[in-house]
């Protein structure tokens, strides 16, 4: 599946991008370091979910919800890791950065997460990315997903009744305890070592 020609991007397109997300997101820092730059608008207003199920077709209406409550037209998807010049650029000739009109379909979201490059299907985003950053122009939300440790970061939630009815059609998502206990728990095998739950729990909430 070919994804739309102005969805992958080119050099100034890629660095606009990353330029964007960098004023979103803290690209250096990682799990359980606050990844976000901007204090949440609320105390609860920090979800997690699966890290894989933010790199599948179905995940679109997730990001086209948090980009309308903002007014946003596009959305922005950067792959931080790997990084672009060691890894994409000589192995692909490519630059790992997509936007989308928000009013695109899930379709256009699977042909540029799925799209193989040199026809290697390793290359694909969905296959390859360690580290994600989503977020739109307004940069007022945003989703930051690592696969390692496996768990997807939203921020963004207007008000409570619009963070209640996201959960109800797109869930389940939870808050950072239940994150330690149904996400982290098994990646660390079954005891996530205290500092690490601890700075979890005091960036992101209980």
């Amino acid at each position: 599946m070919t994804p739309p020609p102005s969805a992958l991007l080119d050099r100034a397109g890629y660095l606009a991008v990353r330029r964007h997300a960098d004023g979103v997101f803290d690209l250096a820092s990682r799990l359980p370091d606050q990844v976000f730059r901007t204090a949440p608008t609320a105390p609860a207003d920090t979800l997690f979910g699966d890290f894989d199920t933010a790199l599948t077709p179905g995940f679109w209406p997730v990001l086209q919800a948090m980009a309308r409550w903002h007014g946003d037209d596009l959305i922005h998807l950067l792959v931080i890791r790997p990084d672009t010049e060691t890894y994409y650029l000589p192995e692909y000739g490519m630059y790992p950065a997509v936007s989308l009109p928000v009013g695109a379909g899930e379709d256009d979201y699977r042909a540029v997460i799925e799209y193989e490059p040199n026809d290697d299907f390793a290359g694909a985003l969905a296959i390859s990315a360690e580290v994600i950053a989503i977020t739109g122009p307004s940069g007022r939300w945003g989703c930051w997903a690592e696969r390692d440790p496996e768990v997807a970061v939203f921020r963004g939630f207007p008000d409570q009744a619009a963070k209640h009815a996201w959960c109800s059609r797109f869930g389940p998502f939870i808050d950072a305890s239940g994150a330690l206990e149904d996400y982290l728990e098994p990646v660390f095998r079954g005891s996530v070592p205290v500092e690490y739950a601890a700075r979890l729990t005091a960036n992101y909430g209980g």
